[in-house]
């Protein structure tokens, strides 16, 4: 059976200490870190990057609305986000479409503007960008115990508990939590003893949900593709562009285009990826897509601390969800969380806050 939880904030020698150590401070980590600090837990929350918030990355250029880089939909079937978000008095609004959509099957042929078919539920965005959940958590925990710019590298279970090392930090905790995609988990940390091989094999054959995609956005001084002819919503086979959505803000007072590009284009740079962005629009807009006010894009394969390269084809949700990330490891002292290995809408934000729930449910009942 695991030992006492261990309290404080840092020993005598410069070793932080605290009950759970939570690795990743995406949506799953800072939820992790909310349910547990509300319960009375002490938890540290870990961050490679330099900034909080994972795969939810919106940006607020002047003049745009918010600029989804990352997340962006949620629906009413996903009832713990929507719990979350009127916990944290969040809104959600619809995600605009107007009936049809641009739509070319194949880049041998031209495109066509076709009716889309009426679907049982509608996609919604949150009010004020996806990072407005970010940064509602943020505001609910201890900053004292986030530590950004901390790259994991060590696992260790001792007979204390929990050894963490990082690249300039040391923890001893009572247990850990990793919200880390699995592959990547399995690629950049060291953990010993060593789990078991069939865990391994897992994670490293476990897709990582927005690790391939290139998000794009296009901000314009006014909504064109609303003239009764056009659409903002494109369907591509061709490319660069394969999904493309209206992305102006709630108050429907800035405009925007989003989504995103084929990742065969990731060898191209930004400016090569834009311009043949441009050409493409220009085929179903005209020239007045050139007269843009900014342009934004986020290639996930350049994240070092979201995507590192699979060993063979990973196809899409490959192994999310599997059961094995339903286990405890090391004797009870580490766990698997995060939107990979939820048992509900894995490789959704849903996904990230469903497993943040469950995670927490064992922690504090590690026997129920």
């Amino acid at each position: 059976m695991p030992g006492p939880l261990v309290r404080g904030s840092k020993s005598k020698v410069g070793m932080i200490k605290g009950e759970v150590a939570i690795i990743g401070a995406g949506l799953t980590g800072l939820h992790l870190h909310y349910l547990l600090s509300k319960h009375g837990i002490s938890s540290v929350l870990i961050e490679a990057k330099t900034r909080i918030g994972g795969r939810i990355l919106t940006l607020k250029p002047d003049k745009a609305p918010p600029l989804e880089m990352g997340a962006t939909w949620l629906d009413r079937s996903h009832l713990y986000l929507i719990r979350l978000l009127g916990e944290l008095n969040l809104d959600i609004y619809p995600q605009r479409m107007d009936g049809r959509a641009f739509y070319e099957p194949d880049p041998r042929f031209p495109f066509q503007l076709v009716d889309l078919p009426k679907q049982g539920g509608s996609s919604y965005r949150i009010v004020g960008g996806t990072s407005a959940i970010i940064h509602a958590l943020a505001e609910k925990v201890d900053p004292v115990k986030t530590f950004l710019n901390n790259q994991v590298e060590l696992i260790r279970k001792v007979k204390e508990g929990m050894f963490v090392e990082t690249t300039s930090q040391k923890f001893l905790v009572d247990k850990v939590v990793s919200t880390l995609p699995p592959h990547l988990f399995s690629k950049s940390i060291d953990v010993e003893p060593k789990l078991p091989e069939e865990l391994t094999l897992i994670q490293k054959e476990t897709h990582t949900w927005m690790g391939e995609s290139i998000r794009m956005a296009i901000a314009y001084a006014s909504p064109f593709w609303r003239n009764s002819k056009l659409s903002g919503t494109v369907f591509s086979n061709a490319g660069p562009v394969v999904e493309l959505y209206d992305h102006s803000d709630f108050n429907d007072h800035a405009f925007a285009l989003s989504g995103f590009i084929d990742n065969r284009f990731h060898s191209l740079s930004k400016e090569e990826r834009l311009e043949l962005i441009l050409g493409q629009l220009e085929k179903y807009y005209g020239s007045t897509v050139r007269d843009y006010m900014s342009y934004h894009e986020c290639d996930w394969q350049n994240e070092q601390f979201t995507f590192v390269p699979y060993d063979s084809y990973m196809a899409p949700h490959r192994n999310n969800g599997h059961p094995m990330y339903r286990q405890s490891y090391l004797e009870g002292r580490l766990y698997l969380a995060g939107t990979e290995t939820a048992a509900k809408n894995p490789g959704y934000m849903e996904g990230a806050v469903y497993s943040a729930w469950d995670v927490y449910r064992q922690l504090i009942s590690p026997t129920s």
